[in-house]
């Protein structure tokens, strides 16, 4: 069995290094500060999807380092609250956001988006999850309260990156997987989990051609800087971190697990 490797923590407390802005550049070519298969023209693109406009309130799940939310606040001047798990993620983020001078927009918490969100009901007007459903076991709970706390009519956009959409051996689902907890789902699943919550499916995109080329891309760059790498992560994780990008990129390229991206509107009855 292959030791879980963390990709986030270690990411997040050292992510103003130098070295890691160069791989993101290098990785993405526009740097959000972004730690997903996410590029900007593809953010654009989904947050064209929910229609904001400014003055609307924004909740975006597994925040990260908190870049792609100030980007959105920026780009719509919306307000945003982000959400995630990662303490280092979380501080982070807010020390991104006083930077920033949006504390009067942006604002993030930890919180635990597997369990009941700290939210009253119909808080906000729209929610974006990236490359992070795959790490919620309980997914029907958790469409429910993303549901909940969002207000009637309006939309949601997540991925899930690991959709099974070919053979994949015990191995390589082990390879995938060596940055935590994961859920594999086969087509269909999240299409009966998405109505069961109180969501209706909008539409739904095959994004796997983004991982495939992102992950590429990042394993590249950290190849590009490893002496670097080595002196923060270690030996152990940059050679486990390599066979994760090299095993997503496998698996995506070859349309064995699929990036799927949807839509979806909290239905007004």
């Amino acid at each position: 069995m292959n030791k879980r490797i963390d990709l986030f923590d270690s990411t997040y407390s050292n992510f103003s290094e130098q070295v890691l802005e160069a791989i993101r550049k290098e990785t993405y070519g526009q740097d959000i500060g972004q730690n997903s298969w996410l590029t900007v023209d593809e953010y654009d693109r989904f947050i064209s999807l929910l229609k904001l406009t400014p003055g609307h309130h924004v909740l975006e799940v597994a925040s990260g380092s908190g870049g792609p939310a100030l980007y959105i606040a920026n780009k719509v001047n919306c307000r945003v609250t982000g959400i995630d798990i990662n303490e280092n993620g979380i501080n982070t983020a807010m020390q991104s956001v006083i930077k920033s001078k949006l504390t009067h927009q942006v604002s993030f918490q930890v919180a635990d988006v597997n369990a009941p969100l700290p939210f009253e009901d119909n808080t906000f007007d729209a929610l974006l999850c990236i490359d992070s459903m795959n790490h919620l076991p309980d997914r029907r709970s958790v469409l429910k309260e993303w549901c909940r706390v969002l207000r009637r009519g309006q939309r949601a956009v997540f991925t899930d990156p690991v959709v099974i959409t070919g053979p994949v051996t015990n191995d390589e689902l082990a390879l995938r997987s060596l940055i935590g907890l994961f859920l594999f789902v086969p087509p269909g699943i999240n299409e009966q989990l998405i109505e069961s919550a109180g969501f209706h499916l909008l539409q739904q995109e095959d994004v796997t051609d983004n991982a495939a080329l992102v992950s590429r891309r990042w394993h590249d760059a950290r190849q590009h800087f490893k002496d670097d790498l080595l002196q923060i992560e270690g030996e152990e994780r940059f050679k486990g971190l390599q066979k994760f990008f090299e095993a997503v990129h496998r698996l995506t390229s070859e349309r064995r697990l699929s990036r799927i991206a949807y839509l979806v509107e909290k239905q007004i009855i």
